[in-house]
């Protein structure tokens, strides 16, 4: 089937998907995106206001820059 060209496909019995459908869809909650290790160099006050907020400031670091990259494509 893999070397079957999508015309020649059935896709009768196989419900379209509606906008409905995508209204209600969720994540994976398995996903887990890959870390990387690596060495970032960061201004000292940028670091300061990120540590000022608590636990967690690499954390931040990445949906920081995860909702940029969002941004970037959706914008």
């Amino acid at each position: 089937m893999a070397s079957m060209p999508d015309d020649k496909i059935d896709y009768s019995d196989i419900p379209p998907l509606t906008d409905g459908f995508w209204k209600h869809a969720v994540r994976n909650p398995f996903y887990r995106p890959v870390k990387l290790q690596l060495t970032v160099r960061l201004d000292a006050d940028v670091v300061a206001w990120l540590r000022e907020q608590g636990k967690g400031y690499q954390t931040r670091i990445n949906a920081l820059l995860r909702a940029a990259m969002v941004d970037d494509v959706t914008g």
